[in-house]
């Protein structure tokens, strides 16, 4: 059995679009909301989000809508192509508005429509290639689909390097440019998709493939009724349910480190290391090209250790560059080394928790536990820009990494309770030899 690499890239052109966005929303706005409107940081951190706490409820909740969804293009991709039509629109309204100082309330009133938005397709685009991917195959699919992400994020910063020349008063930063690379850069990538991947066709060519390998039906019915029995939402066993709390837990905690330093870095490389004009994007940049040179390696790597093992080393990777950065009272050129080891450590993690909280769902319900692991992701990006953001303000911008150094280690403990949702070797006599299948 092969992944089929085209297909997964083309797939992927949904969260590429979605990444594209994030970067550029998660580096700027706080600045826009900082030096445009004058907010401090805690507020900043409030605005900020707002996104997630949308997200806790909205990502489930279109996760259960699309698994219901049938049209003649399929349960995913109507949530696809009207999320991105209606964000790319809002976008552009609101960086219009978001020139002007004076307009505050107009300007988080759009930006929650626009947050609603991405938040009305963000989990049936991740479902899409669990949707399309045999199971054995999905940690490598997402490693496909964590990288066209990360192109994606390298796109937005290389646009902030190239596009954006910030002015001696930051107020009057220029950021219709950079918007218009992105919003161009959404809709070609959702466009892409939309005309080379037919959904429904391609369901149905998967069952075909299926078939080739000659499963007996009764042998289908067996594994069906064993996976429902194992790991199905009204019937998981007690130690499923405990995994399953424990990885989500992880994805809460991971996230609280990692997207406290990404939502205040930018800011963190002037007020810290006196570094301006963009070059926070430099750092970035670094560790986003790290990802992507590592994330089908590390799905590889996931497949010969294990999921579990593979995130591990990722979270005491991310936890050791937290600590370095930490350490260092002003920018040294050797600090791109730390953050391509940071980069390394975040695909690791990426690339398997998420088949993890799949692999112990039932198929049918793929959208729904997709929607609870971006719930979890989400409320950590509630709690942390709140969080971190008071301590900035209110204590030091050097509490930044120490406070991620403190979540990654109570990530690493409750990871290591994960006893389930792991890739392992199939045993002879199993499904894959049934299939006539051996690697």
């Amino acid at each position: 059995m092969k992944l089929n690499y085209r297909r997964t890239i083309l797939i992927g052109m949904a969260f590429l679009s979605i990444c594209v966005f994030w970067q550029f929303y998660d580096n700027e706005i706080p600045k826009i909301l900082t030096y445009t409107f004058g907010l401090g940081e805690t507020w900043t951190g409030v605005i900020m989000a707002l996104d997630n706490v949308l997200a806790l409820f909205m990502l489930p909740l279109f996760g259960v809508l699309s698994d219901r969804t049938d049209t003649r293009i399929g349960k995913r991709m109507p949530f696809i192509i009207f999320g991105t039509a209606a964000s790319a629109i809002l976008l552009f309204i609101l960086i219009t508005v978001g020139n002007v100082p004076g307009r505050l309330a107009v300007f988080i009133i759009i930006l929650l429509l626009l947050l609603i938005a991405m938040g009305t397709y963000r989990s049936p685009a991740v479902s899409l290639m669990p949707d399309l991917t045999p199971a054995p195959l999905r940690s490598k699919a997402n490693a496909i689909i964590n990288l066209m992400g990360a192109v994606g994020a390298v796109y937005a910063l290389v646009m902030i390097k190239v596009l954006l020349h910030t002015a001696d008063d930051q107020s009057q930063t220029d950021y219709f440019p950079l918007m218009l690379s992105i919003v161009i850069f959404m809709v070609v990538a959702v466009a892409i998709l939309f005309f080379t991947i037919n959904e429904k066709k391609i369901a149905a060519k998967v069952e075909e493939e299926n078939e080739k390998f000659n499963i007996p039906t009764d042998v289908k019915e067996q594994i069906e009724e064993e996976v429902k029995a194992e790991v199905g939402n009204t019937s998981m066993t007690k130690d499923v349910k405990r995994s399953m709390i424990f990885l989500l837990l992880s994805v809460f905690l991971w996230f609280t480190a990692y997207n406290a330093v990404t939502t205040a870095f930018s800011r963190y490389v002037g007020e810290v290391w006196h570094l301006y004009d963009g070059a926070y994007a430099n750092c970035l940049m670094v560790a986003t090209v790290a990802a992507i040179l590592s994330y089908v390696p590390i799905g590889s790597l996931a497949g010969k250790i294990g999921r579990k093992k593979t995130i591990l080393i990722g979270i005491v990777l991310m936890f050791i560059c937290y600590l370095v950065a930490a350490l260092m009272p002003q920018y040294q050129n050797w600090l791109y080394g730390l953050f391509a080891v940071i980069g390394f450590g975040w695909a690791a993690i990426n690339v398997n928790s998420y088949p993890m909280v799949v692999e112990m769902s039932s198929h049918s319900e793929i959208g729904k536990f997709t929607g609870m692991y971006y719930t979890f992701s989400m409320a950590a990006q509630v709690f942390t820009p709140i969080a971190s953001g008071f301590l900035l303000e209110h204590i030091s911008y050097r509490t930044l990494f120490p406070y991620a150094v403190v979540f990654s280690c109570l990530a690493f403990i409750t990871m290591s309770q994960v006893r389930h949702g792991d890739s392992k070797p199939i045993p002879k006599k199993s499904i894959l030899e049934r299939m006539d299948v051996d690697d």
